[in-house]
């Protein structure tokens, strides 16, 4: 009867970790070029990224820039011109009070999105391939971005470090 009971709760266990949490949060780490999914303090998956210029946080419309610190993925386009996206809240207050300080605008519109949709442009890419190539989104390959858009249910917290 112990072996059946150890059996049981083995097979219990075992069920209990195939079964996927639902992702708490995100982190981005912009100078690895990677983003972790979370659940709770586990990580759930980790993906290859592309930025806009790597260099510093999102200041002003027009730098490329990704931004970095805390915003939620808000809501979801599943008719992206870039596979799929989700958007990222910037600018926040703060993103806002900076840009007013120095007289220009924050801009926005900031995604984690897949690869664009426009022939030309994946042509471009393939020919030129870049590092970094968006004007201050994350971008991940369309495989990614499904697996990411499976993971994710919006509101979600989102860091993005240096």
């Amino acid at each position: 009867m112990r072996c059946f009971t150890a059996l049981v709760a083995l097979l219990f266990a075992s069920i209990a970790t195939a079964i996927p949490f639902d992702a708490t949060k995100i982190r981005v780490n912009k100078s690895e070029r990677r983003l972790d999914v979370y659940a709770g303090e586990r990580i759930m998956a980790s993906y290859e990224i592309r930025l806009g210029s790597p260099e510093g946080s999102k200041r002003r419309e027009g730098d490329r820039r990704t931004p970095e610190g805390n915003y939620l993925l808000d809501y979801k386009n599943s008719n992206s011109a870039y596979h799929k996206s989700i958007h990222i809240s910037y600018p926040s207050e703060t993103d806002r009070a900076a840009a007013r300080k120095m007289g220009v605008r924050p801009g926005g519109d900031i995604m984690i999105h897949g690869q664009p949709n426009d022939l030309e442009m994946q042509a471009r890419l393939k020919a030129y391939p870049l590092a970094d190539w968006t004007d201050g989104c994350i971008a991940l390959s369309n495989k990614d971005m499904d697996a990411l858009w499976s993971l994710v249910k919006v509101p979600i917290p989102i860091h993005i470090t240096p």
